[in-house]
């Protein structure tokens, strides 16, 4: 294991090296991108001896995370106070408590330090949060906004705090409106009622984050997944959707409006074509059920 802090390091380890540390951070990363994440966990601590910088220890957490350890990973983080002056290290802390159900000490670690929520500015404050986002503007892993706001809703939602839940959900998709997990939770989960559907969508700053033609590819593909049942009707792909025909959410999508029309043979067609391709597709699964009970082919 890496050596702990206060541990007398040679001044001169880093200058008598006979290789360079990048090398073994790259291979680190490709470690962890082909799931080896035993070898990743090996050689992180390795390198955190070797150079014990901010970015190799988070690094290192990241393997602990990926292999279950999850308070050893919290330990190594708040040892070194780096939940306290990197929000990557904070998320990750926040994390590793979500994973272990302990909900409140991962509430407690994203609002310590997150001013973002405060209902009550102060000097102090914006003291501090400009210096995070200084400290934060020099690591390499950036935007974690939206990140802390989609963990912070499910910790509430895993609270039974749905209403601050949605809250977060909403947030973290207009931090990042690419953040299609926040959407899901809110329609999936019915925390949102038809009408708030559309205004959240309305409210998305795509003009600002998408090209003209990503914004409208992201409206139709969310509007797409609007409360179908509210008012079924038209089961058409919209224009900007139509180079995604052939694609799965887009066909079970317009599946799904069929189901709601009452049009179940050609629902129950579009299912079964769907299902011979991938016959565990979750989200045609319970479509392709509803419209066997309808069709009593049960």
């Amino acid at each position: 294991m890496a050596a702990p802090e206060g541990t007398a390091k040679n001044e001169d380890q880093s200058e008598n090296l006979m290789f360079d540390l990048s090398n073994l951070r790259n291979r680190i990363r490709n470690f962890i991108d082909k799931q080896h994440y035993d070898c990743a966990l090996f050689w992180a601590d390795k390198l955190v001896s070797l150079s014990d910088a901010v970015e190799d220890v988070f690094w290192y957490a990241q393997a602990m995370y990926y292999t279950g350890q999850y308070h050893s990973a919290i330990h190594l983080l708040t040892s070194r106070k780096l939940d306290k002056t990197y929000s990557a290290c904070r998320y990750l802390t926040a994390k590793c408590y979500y994973e272990c159900k302990e909900w409140q000490e991962a509430l407690n670690i994203l609002e310590m330090a997150d001013m973002s929520f405060s209902s009550i500015p102060s000097v102090t404050n914006s003291s501090l949060n400009e210096s995070l986002q200084e400290l934060d503007a020099n690591f390499p892993i950036k935007n974690y906004g939206n990140s802390i706001c989609l963990l912070r809703g499910k910790i509430y939602e895993a609270m039974d705090n749905r209403s601050l839940a949605s809250d977060c959900y909403r947030e973290a998709l207009r931090l990042d409106v690419y953040c299609f997990e926040a959407l899901e939770l809110l329609i999936n989960h019915h925390m949102l009622t038809a009408q708030e559907e559309k205004d959240l969508i309305n409210s998305l700053p795509l003009s600002s984050q998408c090209s003209p033609g990503e914004a409208d590819l992201v409206r139709s593909l969310y509007e797409s997944r609007m409360k179908k049942y509210d008012c079924p009707g038209k089961v058409e792909i919209p224009a900007p959707l139509a180079p995604l025909c052939d694609n799965m959410d887009v066909v079970v999508s317009k599946a799904e409006r069929h189901l709601y029309n009452c049009n179940f043979r050609t629902a129950y067609k579009i299912t079964s074509r769907i299902l011979d391709m991938d016959p565990y597709n979750r989200q045609c699964l319970p479509i392709h059920i509803a419209v066997l009970v309808e069709l009593k082919k049960f």
